[in-house]
């Protein structure tokens, strides 16, 4: 899956990505930062994403004001290891009554920021898992499948140097069944590929996008990788 950010802005345009994204032969589009987007633009680009591309569109909230009836589904997200309750539960009991009213489809998912965290653990007051402790990362992605949700999210951080250590998704991966994900710091085949060995079952990809002129070229290169 391709991640874009609403908020990025000299020469970032959202649609344009998601078009060379969708040739370049990702599942779905991903939308949403780590800082506060305005609902208006989070529906400015969701709408403009979907008038080019006939992929999934996901919001990628992080916040209330990322919530639209545009989007096709949306992460329903719990920051696992935040020390703020705002972004365990409390953003979430706000924003459900909405999510339920305009009938986006709803993704469980137990989020864990990983290592170096990036903005997405500054802004979420993360108390971030260090990637020689793999053990931490599987007692909180059990939490997360024991409460229910389906999905489990390792994030290392957008423009992360290291990505999700092999070792600490395999360890995920054997005492959990629900679908992983695993994004952060991946910007080639061979980091792609050692997630996937691992156990990863989806690959998102942001800062890959913001740095690269030749955008299909790039996600052409993991998603064949990955098929292989």
């Amino acid at each position: 899956m391709t991640l874009l950010d609403p908020e990025k802005k000299s020469g970032y345009d959202c649609a344009s990505i998601a078009k060379q994204a969708e040739a370049g032969g990702s599942a779905a589009i991903m939308v949403g930062g780590s800082t506060v987007a305005s609902g208006v633009e989070m529906e400015d680009a969701v709408k403009r994403i979907k008038a080019v591309v006939k992929l999934p569109v996901i919001i990628f909230p992080n916040n209330i004001s990322s919530i639209t009836g545009a989007a096709d589904a949306i992460w329903f997200m719990s920051l696992l290891n935040s020390s703020n309750t705002y972004y365990l539960i409390d953003s979430q009991a706000i924003g459900a009554p909405m999510v339920k009213k305009l009938g986006i489809e709803s993704l469980p998912m137990g989020y864990i920021i990983i290592g170096y965290g990036g903005a997405a653990g500054y802004v979420g007051q993360a108390r971030v898992i260090p990637y020689e402790r793999p053990e931490l990362a599987v007692a909180y992605a059990s939490a997360a499948e024991l409460l229910g949700m389906r999905y489990i999210y390792l994030e290392a951080g957008s423009g992360a140097p290291q990505p999700v250590t092999p070792q600490m998704i395999a360890a995920v991966r054997k005492y959990c069944s629900g679908t992983l994900i695993v994004g952060g710091g991946i910007r080639d085949p061979k980091s792609a590929v050692a997630a996937k060995k691992a156990g990863a079952q989806i690959i998102v990809t942001g800062t890959l996008v913001e740095e690269e002129a030749k955008v299909t070229e790039r996600i052409s290169e993991i998603t064949k990788a990955l098929k292989t």
